[in-house]
């Protein structure tokens, strides 16, 4: 029987609302949903596969046991005993019950890294679960993607703002002129900026007589559509953005407007700008300095304008003060916290705005890795020193993992020495659809259920959304006999870490649910302030512990009904009424309540950021010597997620380094022949594609390749499996502040294969 229902797109930040075809149990068909109160219709290739990828052929179905050195099919419950069996003692190795105690009883906690990839910021399990789990192991060997991405946005608002997750998205559809640093929204379609359709909200832009300024080594497929493309040098937008902001105070252009009652320390930026003048700069970014005055001018006079750095401004040495003066820009010119400027979103499943006044404020730095000495950030230590945590002897070293949704044998630096020490591991457990890179040498692997077997509702995502909305899909399809969805797969999880295989994993959500009504009930300001928490459990509606959970969250949400106190507020029930989303309005200013710094102002000079600067300041004068390595995206590709469907292959979507004709001639390339490219980490071989879309000195090869090593089950990806650029990356070079590797800037050798 053919059918249509609702789902919402898994496969990248944009969140787009699909309508998929149904055949019996298969999806034939994906178009945009043309009623999605967000999206309005919009679909990219990748939506458009949802069905190929829903249904590929080598998505495990059952769970893997290592048994005599090969994984083999077991049932849930082997795989589940498998998994206390092999965690459990090294748990209780480290106290009579680590996992539960109120104080960590080591320094670093148990010996279990866990280990996060970006996949779990796209399902309701990943955003759950992981939280709950890392609260009862307490180890503090704690590794994220976030550290081979966003990381330094984090601290950057963690210093100016007080909050980690306190981003601001830039107001696309107010704003008169747009400022993208190191971002290709029109093939990546916008990140920690949730907008679907990126791409036209950019030519709207364009069409009411707004600009479009691009700063990129590339000329990406946003760089074309640009009225002005700066084709900067890798890794200097620091000084470029630094000599704007001495430019804005130099010419008396700095005006934060309306916010300035609720900022501090502007005169300390303006001291710390003062050597970076746009004639000290011009050199190492390759920008001419009267080029950087105009963009300065340009930003100021604008009527509003919001600035935007992604990736290519993170993963570079300088990420962190990068991304702090993307925000100083916004706030000087006056854009910051207003329309058309950037602006803070407000999730259906966020706190209720708080009282404004000081708050706890954000440190970094309170504990360090064990072998280098990375400061912790954001409860988090940087990938890049994953391998050397587990290979290198002494007490407190990672003998275990649990791997959710994560692939860093690809996207980590050094993925050889990575391979190397992940099976050595003493147990390792991979939550992962697919036998991967990674997943490979778990000793379990637990297999969640394709997506449309699975509920969608975006808790990150809507938090960085430039329109606040909310929406939420059932699954599409019933589960597998005797399959569990993703969320009993973590509940069971978390349960075998605290030694109770075989307990209701319900309970994990019955304890998290009483913990977050105690204290709705405890906190004067809550609209349920003084009622009971099992009362108000019983109200809770959903078919299972996640939609219970969700339905708490909105309800004690920012829009919530508060559980009867505002009876045309959000609820679970009322969102099921609205299957294509409600519209919660446009972006609307938040400071001062947002703040959560110990002054309770944006705190606009950290003693952090301020030492930055001082490093920074002793790179003026020189410029960057050989070739430089940049990454690149494509429209049909997300890290390394999808290489396996076959509808995104091919075409555009290739694995070849990119060289600018000159560099190829001076080098002796040829268009479609082999370049030997080496790094501190090693060197790869691969396929020349000349073209002047890279500046001189730049060369570009795509992130997420590499599927070549043996044991793996990905036929696609394996037919054509590309190379790894984190071979050419030893891991020694990160962010000080983020822990962020740097993975663009990077200096490389090229030379041809013959």
């Amino acid at each position: 029987m053919t059918r249509t229902a609702l789902r919402i797109c898994p496969l990248c930040e944009a969140t787009c609302g699909l309508t998929v075809t149904l055949d019996d149990d298969r999806i034939t068909a994906a178009r945009g949903d043309r009623d999605d109160v967000f999206s309005r219709g919009f679909i990219c290739p990748k939506g458009a596969s949802f069905g190929e990828l829903d249904a590929d052929p080598d998505r495990l179905t059952r769970p893997l046991v290592r048994r005599d050195g090969r994984l083999a099919e077991v049932t849930w419950d082997e795989a589940f005993a498998a998994v206390q069996a092999g965690l459990r003692p090294l748990v209780e190795a480290h106290g009579p019950d680590s996992a539960t105690s109120p104080a960590p009883l080591a320094p670093g906690g148990p010996p279990v890294a866990v280990v996060l990839g970006n996949p779990n910021v796209h399902t309701v399990a990943g955003a759950l679960y992981p939280p709950v789990l890392l609260a009862g192991l307490r180890s503090r060997s704690v590794f994220t993607a976030s550290t081979v991405d966003q990381m330094p946005k984090h601290v950057s608002s963690g210093l100016l703002y007080g909050d980690p997750l306190a981003i601001p998205v830039p107001d696309l559809d107010r704003t008169d002129h747009l400022l993208v640093i190191g971002a290709n929204p029109m093939d990546s379609n916008g990140s920690l900026c949730t907008a679907p359709d990126f791409p036209g909200r950019i030519r709207a832009l364009r069409r009411r007589g707004g600009r479009l300024t691009v700063v990129d080594p590339r000329r990406t497929r946003t760089a074309r559509l640009a009225d002005e493309h700066l084709a900067i040098r890798p890794g200097t937008d620091a000084l470029l953005l630094f000599a704007m902001v001495q430019t804005l105070f130099e010419e008396g252009l700095a005006d934060p407007g309306e916010r300035a009652a609720h900022l501090s320390q502007v005169e300390d930026v303006r001291r710390l700008a003062a050597d970076f003048t746009p004639e000290a700069v011009a050199g190492a970014c390759d920008i001419p300095a009267e080029r950087i005055r105009r963009l300065a001018r340009d930003l100021a006079a604008a009527p509003s304008a919001a600035v935007y750095g992604r990736i290519g401004s993170t993963t570079v040495e300088f990420g962190t003060l990068t991304s702090w003066l993307v925000d100083v820009l916004a706030v000087l010119t006056g854009n910051f916290d207003r329309p058309g400027g950037i602006m803070f979103p407000l999730s259906a499943t966020g706190p209720a705005p708080r009282r404004p006044g000081p708050g706890r404020g954000f440190a970094l730095g309170r504990w360090h890795s064990r072998v280098s000495g990375h400061p912790e950030a954001k409860s988090e230590l940087p990938i890049a020193a994953l391998a050397e945590e587990i290979d290198t002897p002494g007490e407190g070293r990672v003998r275990a993992a649990v791997v959710i949704a994560a692939n860093p044998v690809l996207s980590a630096p050094d993925g050889d020495r990575l391979d190397t020490a992940l099976a050595s591991l003493d147990f390792m457990v991979s939550v992962d659809p697919y036998l991967n890179e990674t997943s490979r040498h778990a000793d379990v692997v637990l297999p969640p259920p394709p997506p449309s077997r699975s509920a969608h509702f975006d808790f990150a995502f809507n938090a960085l959304a430039v329109r606040n909305q909310v929406r939420y899909t059932r699954p599409v399809l019933p589960l597998a006999d005797g399959q569990p969805d993703e969320c009993e797969i973590h509940a069971r999880l978390i349960l075998c870490l605290g030694g109770q295989d075989g307990a209701d994993p319900a309970l994990i959500d019955a304890m998290v649910i009483d913990t977050a009504l105690g204290k709705a009930v405890a906190d004067p300001l809550s609209p349920v302030h003084g009622r009971q928490p099992a009362e108000l459990a019983r109200e809770l509606t959903g078919r299972n512990g996640a939609e219970r959970r969700l339905d708490m969250m909105l309800r004690l949400g920012p829009y919530g009904d508060g559980f009867g106190a505002a009876p045309e507020g959000l609820s679970l029930a009322r969102l099921l009424d609205h299957p294509h989303g409600i519209d919660l309005g446009p972006l609307a200013p938040r400071v001062p309540s947002v703040l959560r710094t110990r002054s309770g102002t944006v705190e606009m000079c950290p003693g952090p950021i301020a030492a930055e600067a001082d490093r920074l300041r002793g790179r003026l004068g020189t410029e960057p010597a050989g070739v430089l390595l940049v990454g690149r995206r494509h429209l049909r590709s997300n890290n390394s997620w999808l290489h396996n469907v076959p509808a995104l292959v091919g075409g555009s979507n290739r694995c070849t380094v990119q060289v600018h004709p000159d560099d190829a001639a001076r080098l002796d390339l040829t268009d479609g022949g082999l370049a030997r490219l080496k790094g501190d980490g090693g060197e790869v071989e691969v396929p020349v594609e000349i073209t002047d879309a890279v500046r001189p000195g730049v060369v570009s090869l795509p992130h997420g390749w590499g599927h070549d090593r043996p044991g793996t089950r990905l036929s696609v990806a394996g037919a054509d499996p590309g190379v790894n650029v984190n071979r050419l990356n030893a891991g020694r070079l990160l962010d000080p502040l983020s822990g962020t590797a740097v993975l663009n800037g990077l200096p490389v050798q090229l030379t041809p294969v013959r």
